[in-house]
């Protein structure tokens, strides 16, 4: 794949990123597409793509990177005043308190430890695009565990909960609140709720390249779909979920469901962190002190019930600093399903933002290191 053509800048320094950039998509399909995207203290340096029909205004599916725009969002309405992490979630919506769930808390939503992570039966595809559709199938389903007791991933159902609670305690969605306070003010391409005008920048998630061995290996060893992982992972609807086909379908980013369902390219993924902690353009960071350290505090750490020793989570977002012990300990990020990464490092002023348009099929994806890593070096040699 040595013809891939890789377009964009880097700043003096960061050339390194530019060559393990060309390397990893030569690698990992480049056809495909894929972008990178970097800032320190909110400065650009690093914008960066490749493939077919991509350039560095693609938009693609995000999946769950989706979930840090929208802990956004609730550190904001908590920075506000206008949330509470340790009131109940039955305070702002009393059906949630059925089977057993008055006291799950926010916080413990966020930090997925409220064992509410799907519904007895599953959600479909056709509900699974809808937040509101989602809060009403689980305000009756009793937790998969004792909440409190253990943690696990809710991969698509989490912010349905949170966005029922914002709306209900501000009149406004998530999705409102982000494009009225994040998204238009500083013009970034992260969309929850992608506008019909726009559909012309989306290229559509690819599906994932394997051999046969391969595949049997994968398929040997995938969880039952009324497993914990499987319910986690909305497998257990029938016909079970197609991630693939999830937002490649108009409905699902139509609405911009805050787990799963963001539209965006790299730099809109870098530049909700830049905005967060370093702040663009002359305007302040988003996040005060107090709350920028409430987020990104270790919460929950260990096995995840779900997910195995993968997730690692600060507060609505993953905690980076334990996946990349080059970062300090209250970097924080999330990446997403189709192979998307994003997080900043609060310490360096770290922004960092990445794509790919193909879905590997065992959802590994190993460059994320190799790019951080990349990323990581150069600062510190410029430093």
């Amino acid at each position: 794949m040595s013809d891939i053509d890789v377009h964009g800048t880097v700043a003096g320094g960061f050339e390194a990123v530019r060559a393990e950039f060309a390397a990893v998509v030569a690698e990992e399909d480049g056809q495909a597409g894929a972008q990178l995207a970097v800032s320190v203290h909110g400065r650009p340096v690093v914008d960066l793509w490749a493939g077919d029909q991509v350039t560095g205004d693609t938009l693609t599916g995000v999946y769950s990177s989706t979930k840090a725009a929208a802990t956004l969002v609730v550190a904001l309405l908590v920075q506000d005043g206008a949330l509470e992490l340790d009131q109940p979630v039955a305070h702002r919506w009393p059906e949630f308190a059925a089977a057993g769930k008055d006291r799950i808390t926010l916080r413990d939503v966020l930090s997925h430890r409220s064992g509410v992570i799907g519904v007895d039966g599953g959600l479909s595809a056709e509900e699974l695009a809808d937040d509101q559709v989602i809060a009403r199938r689980l305000a009756g389903q009793r937790p998969y565990w004792r909440p409190g007791s253990a943690y696990g991933y809710g991969g698509f159902v989490t912010f349905a909960i949170v966005g029922e609670v914002v709306r209900r305690a501000t009149g406004s969605s998530l999705q409102d609140h982000f494009e009225a306070r994040i998204r238009a003010p500083y013009g970034l391409d992260l969309y929850l709720g992608l506008p019909e005008a726009l559909e012309d920048r989306f290229r559509p998630v690819l599906p994932g390249l394997a051999s046969p061995d391969e595949l049997a290996a994968f398929w040997a060893n995938v969880p039952g779909p009324h497993s914990i992982t499987g319910i986690g992972y909305g497998l257990n609807s029938t016909p079970p979920l197609d991630q693939v086909a999830f937002l490649n379908t108009r409905r699902v980013r139509a609405l911009g469901q805050a787990s799963a369902g963001g539209v965006g390219s790299a730099r809109g993924l870098a530049g909700i962190y830049a905005a967060a902690v370093s702040g663009v353009d002359g305007r302040a960071p988003l996040l005060k002190p107090d709350t920028l350290g409430e987020f990104t505090m270790l919460h929950s750490t260990g096995r995840d019930l779900v997910t195995g020793e993968a997730g690692q989570y600060a507060l609505g977002f993953q905690a980076k600093g334990m996946r990349y012990p080059f970062l300090s300990a209250n970097a924080f990020g999330h990446n997403g399903s189709a192979g998307s990464e994003a997080f900043a490092d609060p310490r360096s002023g770290l922004a960092f933002g990445y794509t790919r348009r193909r879905f590997s099929f065992d959802w590994s994806y190993p460059e994320h290191d190799r790019l951080a890593a990349a990323v990581h070096r150069c600062l510190r040699e410029s430093a």
